[in-house]
This record gives structure tokens, C-alpha cells and sequence, in this order.
């Protein structure tokens, strides 16, 4: 495929919303409505910076009517009804009370979608949530074809079908119901997008070689730029076009930083690094054919996990988690717990794919049976329970640092996380292009 050649300079990020005290939860909690501009948090206005890809006009959009809100909860601010609130998250796009903010709707009422085919594995803990946005997942869908195809050309032509069955744009819908307008989505599409474009390009069935270290360093600079000197800038610089992992990641991140303070844009950063890392260990167990022991498996997926995704959800809800909120122990853990018990329903949704890869994939069944000598039955239902108890640690860590920690933006962000935990489950259920289920009820 043809060099893309560079990207055009993109502008900095704009300045970062301004910071507030810590009214109580209950203020976090109250109904709110959203202008272009700003949205209303418990009385106050946090302003959300506009966001649209680079080099292109902004789609006008019909403002729909305020909608009634639901009361704000009354007690003290760590009373159980608000705690559940921030858990249950929003139940997707059509529940518009439920959302801290809403600057964006539908041109016009579209007609009831029919609801995906959803299959959820019995018995693994999750929260059903309402079915996406259909108008939004048209558009959005459109627009991160356009930008995987024409923009950075992402995958090649035989790869499509496996582009359209993905779904990604019915994926971040519902895993971001928060997000203003569909240039917050977008963020989050490309890199989505893009990781995967790694994922398969450098680790999946059959793609890791021996100098895939190297392979995931140099795309790793694509996210955090080489400063180096004048006679090897150059060479570096070109080097971000040679292939279309680093093509999608170069573009995704010049996207993001756009939008994102520079706390967010580092603090995502530093979780690819966590990401690779994981990948690195995956790759050296392949190709030392070594079956970890289960706690090794799980502090690897640890690292190689989905975390990225929901540490992004305030730049995609166009609001910043302070860094000094996002370093708390208690906020790193609760972050930590979303991600593990995400993948390791990745690891469950994909079992049945991964079998018929080439090669012995390890995911936490096939470690399970190994290691502690159990049939495939029983070695898949106890990894069931091992996302359920981690599930569980999620949502109990979260109420106790809502109830710690009654800051608006805290509380927020605790909710986007829980909802982008309901929007994966709902996307891996529903995706049956990609994923069925053993027979094991």
C-alpha cells in the first residue's frame, strides 16, 4: 500500500476545564441538562471543550427539547440510593435522565431498532443495558470507515467483512452514553480502532515473530513522540508511515491530543505502555510455548487488558479527571478491576474463536484446565466465577471511594467507567458475527 505520507500539524489541546470544589454527591448526582457549551453539574458549569476532526466542519445537529429529570436523591451524600445510581450507570442513550450531560441528539426520532441478538453466557455477572443509539451508531459507523479506509488505510481490502463485523461503532455507543457530540465518540473509535490494527498486525494468529519487541517500541513512539536530534528527527518522522499500525496510531493520538488536556493524553499514554508490556509478556510465552500458572495469567492480563478504553471516558464525556483524583490508590484499583474483569469476559466471549486459531491460545479456561488439571466444563464455569468475584470487587471498590471521595468529578467518572463495563459485556453478547458460545449448558 502506498506511504499516506505525513500528517498535517495539528493544533494543541485547548484549555483544560476549570476546576471546582467538592460539593456533596447528592449535587454530583442532580439532574442536569446540556447546552453546545457547557453541562450542569450540581448546579455548577463545567465547560466541555468542543471537539471535531481536524480540517472539517462541524455537522449541525437539531437541539432536541429538554427532557424532565428525575429529582436529585436526597440524604447524605454517601446514602445508598446514590451509590447505586453511580453503578447502575446510565441504561444507554434512550434513558436521558440518567446522563450527566447531553449536548448532542438525533436530527429526528428514528424508528425503534430492532434489538440486537444478544446471547450472555449463564451465569457470568453483568448489567443489561438498553440498545444503542441507533442514529448514532449509523453516523458513527460512517465516519470511522471513512477515517480506517481514506485517512490511514487500516486493513487491507480482504479484511472488510472483518471490519463491518466488528461493529465499532455500535461498540463505543454504548459504552460511551456520556459523550456529547459524535466527535467525542470518534476519539475513542480510532483508538479503538487502531489497537486492534496492532493487536492483529503484530500478536494474532501467527503475526508475532521474534522482533515483535521492537515492532511495538517503534509503534509505541506513534503515541509518545521520539525527541531525538536534527539528523535522525527525519527518519523517525517518516518512519510513522511505514506501516498501518503506525498509521492508525499516529492519527488516532493526533486526534486525541486535540481534544485532551495533556494530563489526559499522558495518562493514556501511559497505559498503552502497560498495554504493549502485556503483549510482550504473551508473545515471549508463545513463543517459549510456556503455560503460565493461573495468577501468573491474570497479572499478565492485568497489562495486556482493556484498560485503555475506559481510562479515556472523561475526554470522550468532554470533561478531565484532575490527575490528582485519577492517582488515588483507590481510584488506580477500582481502573485496575474494570479492566480485568472486562477482559477476562473477552477471554469467555472468545473462547470458541480462539480454539480454531493456530497454535494453543491461552486465555483463562485453557490456563484453568492446565494448570489445575480440570475438563474443559469445569475449567470455563470457574472462570466464570473468577470475572464474577472480580466484578463484584469493581462495584464494591467504586461505592466506597464515591462514598470517600464526594467530588463531582469523581463521581462522574465512576459512572462512565460502569457503563463502559455494561457496554462491553452488551457488545460481546450481541456480537455474533465474532463470537459463540460452548456448549457447556
Amino acid at each position: 500500500m502506498p506511504d499516506p505520507g505525513p500528517s498535517p500539524q495539528r493544533p494543541g489541546p485547548t484549555a483544560a476545564p476549570a476546576r471546582f470544589g467538592a460539593p456533596s454527591l447528592a449535587d454530583a448526582l442532580a439532574p442536569v441538562t446540556g447546552t453546545a457549551e457547557a453541562a450542569a453539574v450540581g448546579g455548577r458549569v463545567l465547560p466541555t471543550r468542543p471537539v471535531r476532526p481536524f480540517g472539517t466542519a462541524p455537522v449541525p445537529e437539531a437541539a432536541a427539547p429538554a427532557p424532565a429529570h428525575e429529582p436529585a436523591p436526597a440524604g447524605p451524600a454517601h446514602s445508598a440510593a446514590a451509590l447505586e445510581r453511580i453503578l447502575r450507570g446510565p441504561a444507554g442513550l434512550g434513558t436521558v435522565s440518567l446522563h450527566w450531560a447531553r449536548t448532542e441528539e438525533p436530527p429526528a426520532a428514528p424508528e425503534p431498532a430492532a434489538p440486537a441478538a444478544s446471547r450472555p453466557i449463564p451465569g457470568l455477572y453483568h448489567h443489561p443495558v438498553a440498545e444503542p443509539d441507533p442514529v448514532r451508531v449509523e453516523e458513527l459507523g460512517r465516519r470511522i470507515k471513512a477515517w480506517a479506509v481514506d485517512e490511514v488505510r487500516a486493513f487491507p481490502p480482504e479484511w472488510e467483512d472483518q471490519f463491518d463485523g466488528f461493529s465499532v461503532s455500535r461498540y463505543m455507543v454504548a459504552c460511551h452514553p456520556d459523550a456529547p457530540t459524535l466527535d467525542h465518540l470518534m476519539l475513542a473509535a480510532r483508538l479503538m480502532v487502531a489497537e486492534n490494527v496492532v493487536d492483529d498486525a503484530y500478536c494474532e494468529d501467527g503475526a508475532t515473530s521474534p522482533d515483535v519487541g521492537g515492532r511495538l517500541l517503534l509503534a509505541h513512539t506513534a503515541l509518545d513522540p521520539v525527541h531525538t536530534t536534527g539528523e535522525y528527527q527525519p527518519a523517525w518522522e517518516e518512519s510513522l508511515s511505514s506501516d498501518a499500525a503506525r498509521r492508525s496510531y499516529r492519527s488516532a493520538m493526533e486526534y486525541f491530543t486535540g481534544a485532551a488536556t495533556p494530563a489526559q493524553a499522558d495518562r493514556f499514554r501511559h497505559d498503552m505502555a502497560r498495554l504493549h508490556l502485556g503483549y510482550l509478556a504473551e508473545a515471549a510465552w508463545d513463543a517459549t510455548e510456556y503455560v503460565p500458572e493461573v495468577w501468573e495469567y491474570l497479572a499478565m492480563r492485568q497489562f495486556n487488558n482493556f484498560r485503555p478504553c475506559p481510562t479515556i471516558t472523561d475526554t470522550v464525556g468532554g470533561y478531565e479527571l484532575p490527575a490528582e483524583l485519577h492517582a488515588l490508590p483507590a481510584m488506580q484499583r477500582v481502573i485496575a478491576l474494570a479492566g480485568n474483569a472486562t477482559t477476562l469476559s473477552n477471554d469467555l466471549y472468545s473462547y470458541m474463536k480462539e480454539l480454531k486459531s493456530p497454535g494453543k491460545h491461552l486465555n483463562l479456561p485453557v490456563v484453568i484446565a492446565e494448570k489445575e488439571g480440570l475438563s474443559d466444563k469445569e475449567a470455563y464455569l470457574k472462570a466464570v466465577e473468577v470475572h464474577n468475584d472480580l466484578m463484584h470487587a469493581f462495584e464494591a471498590e467504586s461505592a466506597a471511594l464515591a462514598a470517600a471521595c464526594p467530588d463531582p468529578r469523581a463521581a462522574r467518572f465512576l459512572k462512565g467507567v460502569a457503563a463502559w463495563v455494561d457496554g462491553n459485556h452488551y457488545w460481546h453478547a450481541s456480537n455474533t458475527y465474532r463470537y459463540t458460545l460452548p456448549d457447556f449448558w
